[in-house]
């Protein structure tokens, strides 16, 4: 069973719910059930990073830009 999100490129987070939009050399912007759009390093940033919870699709830090700390 195919949903609206599946069939316009998105993916979406099992563990968060967060909706990823593919976006090619812009890179895939992030769709927050709040606030504007982001990127994945800001998912990283403000969510995956603390949650940590199985099944999660954005677990690369690297894709992050920002440091290690």
């Amino acid at each position: 069973m195919s949903t609206s999100a599946e069939s316009s490129g998105l993916k979406v987070c099992p563990a968060c719910g967060v909706k990823i939009a593919p976006g090619g050399i812009t890179g895939d912007r992030v769709l927050f059930s709040a606030g504007p759009p982001g990127t994945r390093a800001t998912l990283w940033t403000r969510v995956c990073q603390y949650a940590k919870r199985p099944g999660c699709i954005n677990k690369d830090q690297g894709q992050s830009s920002g440091g290690t700390g």
